[in-house]
């Protein structure tokens, strides 16, 4: 009976931790979130339910001594199915889809212009309606920056300012350069205006930022570039701003202030917490202890964004319009079924605010060019313990 009294004695006295090996663990402490991404063609690498790696360090950006993934498996596509080329070029039913849904916006910001901006029909028909239409516009710049709506660049930059009206504020002009440079330089510190800023991640790194974050991201979106890569203005960020101001100018002396105020709630609804707008968090934000930089999405909410959700198709051919891209990952199902995607939008955005697992900080980085020349290194780096790659 004295050997359990004394043992009894010494559990209750000796902090065991102290010596590596405590005699409790705090419950669930190997416990992950559901895996929140799925695999189309499962194998050993991937089962589709197991985590492919640890999950991320919550302090920093994933850093990446690796190339961008999409110049390589362009050509290894290119390789296997030569005839990828004749899914490239124009779209003409692009700018008939553009015409419709402007006509659609300004339609009903006239027909809402008695109806008090605060009232629930003016909310709802802003964010349900409007919200879809505006990020529908949103995507329709996005693919007419890439030259896919008329085979001429200037008829292109003409139809990006007129989808652009609805949305308010001038903004088509811009985003081409910096979209164009998020494509060249994916994932590089500085140059591409799409990765978060060390401010962004020492501010918002928490439940509370990150649904500041999801609820105001089109404002993150909007200012982040002039705060990272400041561009030099071009005739076509003038015609961009004339043109959006002749159009709120009539619009407001015409109808009065609310049929513009219903075209600017709508493009906040449409880069908040909306369906549509999971797709901003869910193409490039890395999830499940992955090193993937792009995600697609593969689901019916396609059917309203240009077909955005195909992500990795559309960073690998960035010339294949949006109707052609479902023909792109048909074509080459052994270079896209074993890439893990996402399930849903909706759900993106909630399991990016209630997952430890990911946030600001799951983003793959890597060093600009100039700085892998120069031998540069962000401060940001030596935080996460990598700074021996700069040696």
């Amino acid at each position: 009976m004295v050997v359990p009294r004394l043992y009894s004695l010494i559990s209750f006295t000796i902090d065991f931790s102290y010596f590596g090996g405590a005699e409790t663990l705090p419950r669930n402490v190997d416990r992950r979130s559901p895996r929140r991404t799925v695999v189309v063609a499962r194998s050993e690498k991937d089962d589709g339910r197991s985590y492919p790696g640890p999950p991320l360090d919550p302090a920093d950006f994933l850093w990446m001594m690796t190339e961008e993934p999409h110049r390589s498996r362009r050509t290894a596509i290119m390789k296997a199915h030569p005839e990828v080329t004749k899914l490239m070029g124009y779209e003409p039913l692009t700018k008939y889809v553009v015409l419709g849904v402007v006509l659609l916006q300004v339609c009903i910001a006239i027909y809402l212009r008695h109806t008090h901006p605060l009232s629930w029909t003016f909310l709802a028909i802003a964010y349900i309606v409007g919200g879809t239409a505006n990020h529908n516009l949103f995507l329709a710049i996005h693919e007419i920056t890439h030259n896919l709506a008329f085979r001429g660049v200037s008829a292109n930059k003409a139809l990006a300012v007129f989808a652009n009206l609805p949305i308010g504020l001038p903004y088509a002009a811009a985003f081409k350069r910096y979209h164009l440079e998020h494509h060249k330089h994916l994932g590089e510190d500085g140059i591409d205006t799409d990765l978060p800023t060390r401010f962004e991640l020492l501010c918002l790194n928490n439940v509370l930022g990150k649904t500041f974050f999801a609820t105001f991201q089109i404002f993150f979106y909007a200012l982040r570039p002039t705060f990272v890569r400041v561009q030099t203005l071009t005739r076509w960020h003038f015609i961009n701003v004339v043109a959006q101001a002749i159009f709120d100018y009539v619009l407001v002396r015409t109808f009065g202030v609310r049929p513009l105020l219903y075209l600017l709630f709508s493009s906040f609804f449409a880069g908040s917490l909306h369906p549509c707008a999971g797709h901003f968090i869910a193409e490039h934000y890395v999830w499940d202890g992955l090193d993937q930089e792009t995600y697609s999405y593969y689901g019916p909410l396609n059917w309203l964004a240009y077909n955005v959700g195909y992500h990795n198709e559309h960073h690998d051919f960035p010339s294949i319009p949006w109707t052609r891209l479902p023909a792109l990952r048909a074509l080459a199902p052994e270079f896209y079924d074993n890439l893990p995607s996402h399930p849903s939008w909706p759900m993106v955005i909630i399991n990016f605010i209630r997952d430890k697992e990911v946030g600001i900080f799951a983003r793959a980085k890597r060093l600009a060019k100039a700085s892998q020349l120069t031998g540069t290194v962000p401060s940001a780096i030596p935080h996460s313990g990598s700074s021996e790659t700069s040696n």
